[in-house]
C-alpha cells in the first residue's frame, strides 16, 4: 500500500513515527511518503533553514533530541554563543553546532543551483529516514509571515519570530504566505496523492503547517481528485492543542479551536474541502457535513500507540 501524508513540524515527525511503524508492522511493506511544510523555512547567518524538514528528517532517523522537543541529540552551542558574544542579530534563534553543518550543506546545494527537493534527498541520504520518502511541498521560496499589532503600530515579521522571539505573544492579524502564488508542487508531491491508496493529514499545525501546503496551487485539486480516502486527525483534543499553539492561530482564521473547528475548516471532498474523514480524540464530537467521523485515542505516548491511530484510521475508509 502508499501511504502518503501532510505533515509539519515536531507533531508531524512523531506522527509519522507511527505511520511508519503501522507500514511495516505485521510483515506489511507499505511504501510511505510525507510532504511536509516548508512554510516556517527562514535564512539566518546567511544559513537556509528548514525546520519542518529537519524535524522529520531527524526524528525518523533517531537523531532528535526527544527532551527538548527539538534540534540534535547530543547538541553543542559554541558556535550560537560566539554569535551572541558578537551581537549578531538574531540572537533569539538557536543554531546547534551539529544543526549548522546540515543548513551549511543545503544553502551550499541550493546556492549551486539544486532545488529543495534534491537537496532534501541528499540530506535524508545521511540521514536514513528509515524508508520515508521526505518531499517539501514545493522547490519556490516561501515564507509564512504574521501582521501583529504593536502600541497601535501594524507590521509583518517572519513566522519565526513571533512564534520563537515572541513566543506568539504579539497580537495577529493575518498570516501572509509570501511567495505562495508563484509556487508550484515539489517534483513528485502531485504523483505522491494521486498513486496513494491512503492519504493522511496529520495532526500538525491546521494554519501554518497543513493549510500551508494545502494552499500551494495545485495541491489541493489533486487532493479532490485522488483515488485513495483523505483521512485527517483532529490536533485539538479537549478544545486545546496538545502541543505547539494552534489555539492561537486558529482564531485569526475565525476558527474555533476544537475538534469540529478543524475539521470544517478542513471541509469535505464532497463539497469544497479535502476530507472523507476525521478522527478526533475520545470525547471530543464533531459533525461534519459529508465527512466520516469516528473517536479514539489521539495521545501520541509512542509510536505504537500513534500507529494504533493510523489502524483507526482505516475504520474511515469507505468499503
Amino acid at each position: 500500500m502508499r501511504i502518503t501524508v501532510l505533515a509539519g513540524g515536531v507533531g508531524g515527525a512523531r506522527f509519522l513515527q507511527g505511520v511508519r511503524q503501522f507500514a511495516s508492522g505485521a510483515g506489511r511493506a507499505d511504501e510511505v511518503t510525507a510532504i511536509v511544510n516548508t512554510g516556517d523555512d527562514v535564512t539566518m547567518h546567511g544559513l537556509r533553514i528548514c525546520p519542518d524538514l529537519d524535524s522529520v528528517m531527524y526524528t525518523l532517523s533517531g537523531a532528535a533530541d526527544a527532551e527538548r522537543g527539538w534540534g540534535r541529540t547530543g547538541e553543542s552551542w559554541r558556535v550560537g554563543e560566539e554569535l551572541r558574544a558578537y551581537g549578531a542579530e538574531p540572537t533569539w534563534f538557536a543554531l546547534g553546532d551539529l544543526d549548522i553543518a546540515t543548513h551549511l550543506v543545503r544553502t551550499e546545494m541550493l546556492a549551486a543551483g539544486y532545488p529543495l527537493s534534491d537537496v532534501t534527498a541528499a540530506l535524508c541520504q545521511r540521514w536514513q529516514t528509515g524508508g520515508v520518502r521526505l518531499l517539501p511541498m514545493t522547490d519556490q521560496r516561501c515564507e509564512t509571515h504574521v501582521v501583529v499589532r504593536e502600541s497601535e503600530r501594524r507590521r509583518a515579521i517572519h513566522f519565526q519570530e513571533w512564534w520563537v522571539r515572541h513566543r506568539a505573544g504579539l497580537p495577529a492579524e493575518e498570516f501572509v504566505q509570501v511567495g505562495l502564488a508563484d509556487a508550484r508542487p515539489a517534483p513528485g508531491v502531485i504523483e505522491a496523492i494521486a498513486e496513494a491508496e491512503l492519504i493522511l493529514l496529520a495532526p500538525s499545525n491546521p494554519v501554518v503547517s497543513i493549510n500551508t501546503i494545502l494552499s500551494v496551487p495545485g495541491i489541493s485539486d489533486a487532493l479532490r481528485a485522488a483515488a485513495g480516502p483523505v483521512i485527517g486527525l483532529s490536533p485539538i483534543i479537549g478544545g486545546a492543542p496538545v502541543r505547539g499553539m494552534a489555539d492561537v492561530c486558529l482564531p485569526v482564521l475565525g476558527v474555533p479551536t476544537s475538534a469540529e473547528g478543524v475539521g470544517r475548516f478542513y471541509g469535505a471532498r464532497s463539497g469544497t474541502g479535502v476530507l472523507d474523514g476525521w478522527l478526533t480524540h475520545t470525547g471530543d464530537t464533531a459533525s461534519i457535513e459529508g465527512v466520516r467521523v469516528l473517536s479514539r485515542d489521539l495521545l501520541m505516548s509512542s509510536p505504537e500507540a500513534t500507529a494504533a491511530m493510523v489502524a483507526d484510521a482505516f475504520e474511515l475508509v469507505p468499503r
